[in-house]
């Protein structure tokens, strides 16, 4: 795979935002009436992609001490012209937003498609939206690629209507035109400082920048870094997330889960790239700022699973935890905490997206009337591909629109859902023997090590608090799901067997086993993060990577006309 993905170098840097973007365009081309073609096409364009992300995962990993690949598509001189960058942490994020985004739209064939108009276009938009903030270069396609991601999100938010999806998507719409507002207001104040939108030309002049100005680049960064901790989910900025993410179809909260990533991953690079030790008087900037709002994120997440019973709900405060939690770590700015976040941050990706998806199945299993779980009518109501549907209760008797709802019965459907319960309550809680208990260990046995009563004082207060809240957020988790299990599964209650399809069952056991084969392989997974922070705080590497790219050589009229001799002289 390795050998593949160098061949094809550089030209896949690009292809991750060029093929949803082409397959969004056909398929507006297509009727709407044509669920069977759409759901096709958007899967084989998502599985196109996954396999993309793991191909330029692959590259980056190679061990190459210049894996950095640099695609400039306007083939302009840098720092002037757009420019992508490929490198181990954007590789892996490119591969778990692709895994979540697969999954997410094979549960949305079986009937999430068809509530509503365009889920297909929208959903491949999100996704060269995610791509292309994972991979750009400079703030300016950073903020194109924000919008474009959140011009998606406010579509799949709304898809499937009903009031409750169009009162809390006013209120996400507000937030991030907000949050948009900012990111220009910040983005205009960096380019006077530094006359550059380029990130690495920006960190490569930072430590230049005059000391009258020093005060308003921290400023313009302080105004750019509050829009994306709003999307990141800091407190008190997450307001938002629980109500709108509860209340948006399945596959589009799965998706929605990535969106919260994008914000720790900007700051990320910021921190590290833009802050290093490198840049002089501004290094560390914002760093406390992140410790501080994290901790109180992740206290926040933690209580509020205490305040709902709702699987959906609950998953949204899960989000909020993992937010505080990467948040917390990435303002110690220490490379062995920063590797245990990013072998953290697919695991709890993966295992909240998960859960939104089960979270439907749940609700379902209780009333078949729950608010939006009702599919248009449709006189094709079967999979865009062949699948057999399996049977539990020959005796059940379903009327016409309950069928058309929930598809035929599985063999042991409770027991099946049940342990896809028990595996996101040990993936949410980050408990043995799942990969995001790993993630949790790794970060506590960096933490508290370095704790000792001679440390303590008022700066290293919260690196006390910090693995004690981690720890207490995971029972708070596995209480609240414990609870929330009880009253699905064993209260006893006159109601049906729960009824579900089988494509809707296997993403859900496709990103738990992701998550599995991610506790066994560990170990690689876990060299592949600590070299990936190692590089990350050492970022001499991307800046000299992306500032010595050059365009390809034009060729002169001439030689395009393939003139020698005299003829070919201007």
């Amino acid at each position: 795979m390795r050998a593949l993905a160098q061949a094809l170098m550089p030209h896949l840097i690009i292809a991750p935002i060029l093929l949803p973007l082409l397959t969004a365009c056909l398929l507006l081309l297509l009727d709407g009436r044509r669920h069977r073609i759409r759901g096709m096409i958007g899967l084989a364009a998502a599985l196109a992609n996954l396999v993309i992300a793991a191909l330029l995962l692959s590259w980056a990993g190679s061990g190459h001490p210049t894996a950095y690949g640099v695609y400039l598509p306007s083939n302009w001189d840098m720092p002037f012209g757009i420019v992508l960058v490929a490198d181990r942490l954007s590789a892996l994020l490119l591969l778990t937003a692709a895994i979540v985004a697969l999954m997410a739209l094979l549960f949305a064939v079986a009937r999430w498609h068809k509530a509503g108009a365009h889920f297909h276009p929208l959903f491949q938009i999100q996704i060269m939206g995610l791509n292309g903030a994972f991979l750009t270069g400079d703030l300016f396609n950073l903020f194109v690629f924000f919008e474009v991601m959140l011009a998606a999100s406010y579509g799949l938010l709304l898809h499937g209507s009903g009031p409750s999806r169009v009162r809390t998507g006013l209120h996400y719409l507000a937030i991030n035109l907000v949050a948009s507002s900012l990111f220009l207001i910040g983005a205009a104040l960096i380019y006077g400082v530094t006359g550059t939108l380029n990130m690495a030309d920006i960190a490569a002049r930072i430590p230049q920048v005059a000391t009258s100005d020093r005060a308003l680049l921290h400023a313009g960064f302080a105004v750019l870094g509050v829009a994306f901790l709003a999307k990141a989910a800091m407190w008190p900025l997450n307001f938002w997330l629980v109500p709108a993410y509860a209340a948006a179809s399945a596959p589009a909260a799965a998706i929605f889960a990535l969106l919260t990533k994008v914000g720790v991953y900007v700051l990320l690079r910021f921190s590290t790239l833009m802050f290093s030790e490198q840049a002089g008087a501004s290094a560390g900037f914002g760093s406390d700022w992140l410790l501080w709002g994290g901790t109180a994120t992740l206290a926040a997440g933690a209580f509020g699973m205490f305040s709902t019973q709702r699987p959906g709900r609950l998953a949204g405060f899960a989000v909020i935890v993992s937010s505080g939690t990467l948040l917390a770590v990435l303002g110690l700015a220490r490379p062995e905490l920063t590797a245990g976040a990013l072998y953290y941050l697919p695991s709890s990706t993966l295992g909240v997206a998960a859960f939104f998806l089960l979270a439907e199945l749940m609700e379902r299993s209780r009333s078949a009337d729950v608010a939006g779980a009702r599919a248009p009518e449709d006189e094709e109501d079967h999979l865009p591909f062949p699948l057999a549907e399996l049977e539990l209760d020959k005796d059940v008797n379903l009327d016409e629109d309950e069928e058309m709802l929930i598809g035929h019965a599985i063999p042991a459907a409770t027991a099946l859902l049940g342990l896809a319960f028990i595996c996101c309550t040990l993936l949410v809680a980050g408990l043995p023997p799942l990969s995001s208990f790993i993630g949790k260990f790794v970060l506590l046995t960096a933490l508290v090590p370095g704790l000792s009563a001679d440390t303590l004082h008022v700066e290293s207060l919260l690196t006390w608090v910090l693995p004690v809240l981690i720890v207490v957020s995971g029972l708070c988790a596995l209480v609240a799901l414990s609870r929330v299990g009880i009253r699905f599964f064993w209260t006893p209650v006159d109601r049906e067997a729960p009824l579900l399809r089988v494509v809707e069952f296997v993403p859900i056991a496709l990103l738990v086993t992701v998550c599995i084969v991610m506790s066994v392989r560990a170990e690689p997974v876990m060299r592949y993060a600590t070299a990936t922070a190692e590089a990350l705080y050492h970022p001499a590497g991307y800046i000299d990577a992306v500032l010595s790219a050059r365009p390809r050589p034009t060729p002169t009229n001439a030689e395009r006309l393939g003139l020698q001799g005299p003829e070919a002289t201007p």
